[in-house]
């Protein structure tokens, strides 16, 4: 029986999310995540051999976590008005988790997915299929109800709240107050002015 495990790994991922809100993902380091989170390094390695592979996991679990979450709200949507409901959700979320939404933003590449494990490589790919299938089933239903073509319904329903929340991203910035009505706004005009 080996020992019990003393630091729980979404803690030190928690810790690899704020690390990488804060320094970017140059700082983002087994010895940060060990000062960051308050955990002896051992720990940090037990949990993640090597900073390919802590880098995967966070990208990995915020993936999955905001997909999770997204499809437990919206998994069913099928008209206009859940769609804007959607683009609310969104921007709201970026507002609520900032570190969430940067490692979003900052997409697999700026976690070094090209120096990820075969089995990491593989879980993104299999997620990101997951995740397109899901969203493609959720644009359909929406277009059908609209009468709006796939490509309108998608850019209106994801392209657009990213863009509304996008430049304060990039700065390092909680999004505004009023990017969520702005995002809304926006998506309705489009789903519905949009014929």
């Amino acid at each position: 029986m080996g020992r019990p495990r003393l630091h729980d790994p979404d803690g030190l991922l928690d810790a690899a999310v704020r690390l990488f809100a804060r320094d970017g993902a140059r700082g983002l380091t087994m010895a940060a995540v060990a000062r960051e989170s308050g955990s002896p390094s051992g720990s940090v390695y037990h949990a993640f051999p090597d900073r390919p592979a802590l880098l995967a996991a966070v990208w990995l679990r915020t993936v999955r976590r905001f997909h999770d979450a997204y499809s437990e709200a919206f998994a069913a949507a099928e008209t206009a008005a859940d769609a804007i409901r959607s683009v609310r959700w969104i921007v709201e979320r970026c507002r609520e988790d900032l570190g969430e939404a940067l490692v979003l933003q900052a997409g697999p590449q700026a976690f070094g997915a090209e120096s990820w494990s075969a089995a990491a490589s593989a879980e993104w790919k299999e997620l990101d299929a997951q995740r397109e299938q899901s969203i493609a089933a959720i644009v359909a239903r929406v277009a059908a109800d609209c009468g709006l073509p796939r490509a309108d319904v998608a850019f209106a329903m994801y392209e657009l709240p990213l863009a509304v929340v996008r430049r304060h991203l990039l700065a390092g910035e909680r999004p505004p107050d009023g990017a969520v009505d702005l995002a809304e706004r926006l998506a309705g005009r489009l789903l519905h002015d949009g014929r």
